[in-house]
């Protein structure tokens, strides 16, 4: 089950044959343990070895841990919209908006970094980069809420909530296809994915670059060239869902640990963050005209 996504090509469980090897020790698809070659007795564990649970990932356990890191994503998002000045009054400091998005972002793309290329998931550091990404959600929502917001009082209305129900449509959507279509990942397409997103993050950060010295290209603007890097994203969001739903689908097949249930909450975060992300500009642009 050799993987081309990065957040599971250093999961040795994601990228075993039919069962899960760490350390010495492996683990079968029931989750009872038997001792490998120069292993100690049962229940002894190899130093240095990842720590197992014992128990095989399900899809309840997939589903568990990511209600979980999504809870802190909104919890803190929230939390961040609440505490930061209310940005309808022209005489609000945005400081503090500006500071919470700048900190949340940074924090959340280390993190991700360093759980995409973690050997050993960790459940915190899923947990603190779901905590730095819902400040920068936060942040970043209340600021396009308040830019474009709209004269009615119907909450239907309101963008970011549309955003909201539209990247949860999407997740059920792509599921649904995914399942009743029986879609196959083939590793052409898992490399085109992962290379389309290496290539996007890498525009983002040139853009970031060439705005500093007053060259920016749009990409993150609202306007033609905007609209189309937005699409583009979701777009390839929608892609990257389907790599992870093949993931979990594999990785309940083979009977790999329990605790690998946390990479999987984790690349399914960053699959929906970025749809919503690249959904709510593309319904700003819209809103924008």
């Amino acid at each position: 089950m050799q993987s081309n996504n990065p957040v599971f090509r250093r999961s040795e469980a994601f990228n075993g044959q039919s069962a899960n090897v760490y350390g010495n020790q492996t683990y079968a698809g029931n989750g009872q343990t038997y001792g490998g070659y120069g292993s100690g007795p049962a229940g002894y564990e190899q130093p240095g070895a990842p720590v197992t649970t014992g128990r095989p990932m399900t899809i309840d356990s997939v589903v568990q841990k990511t209600a979980i890191s999504l809870f802190v994503v909104i919890l803190t998002a929230a939390a961040t919209w609440i505490l930061t000045p209310d940005m309808t009054d022209s005489t609000a400091d945005i400081g503090p908006l500006v500071a919470a998005l700048t900190l949340g972002s940074l924090g959340a793309f280390a993190l991700s970094m360093v759980n995409s290329f973690k050997r050993v998931i960790s459940p915190a550091l899923v947990l603190a980069f779901c905590a730095f990404e819902g400040v920068a959600l936060g942040a970043f929502s209340k600021f396009i809420d308040a830019t474009f917001v709209s004269d009615s009082t119907n909450l239907s209305d309101n963008i970011v909530v549309q955003a909201v129900i539209g990247t949860f449509a999407a997740f059920a959507g792509t599921l649904a296809a995914y399942k009743f279509f029986d879609i196959q990942v083939g590793n052409k397409f898992r490399t085109f994915v992962i290379g389309a997103m290496f290539g996007m993050v890498a525009l983002g950060l040139l853009e970031v670059v060439l705005s500093m010295f007053g060259s920016g290209l749009g990409l993150f603007g609202f306007g033609g060239m905007g609209f189309i890097f937005a699409l583009a994203g979701l777009v390839l969001g929608v892609f990257m869902l389907i790599l992870d739903f093949d993931f979990v689908e594999q990785g309940v097949r083979a009977g790999i640990d329990e605790r690998e249930s946390w990479r999987a909450a984790f690349a399914l975060t960053v699959s929906l963050v970025w749809i919503y992300t690249n959904l709510l500009r593309i319904l700003a642009i819209l809103n924008s005209d």
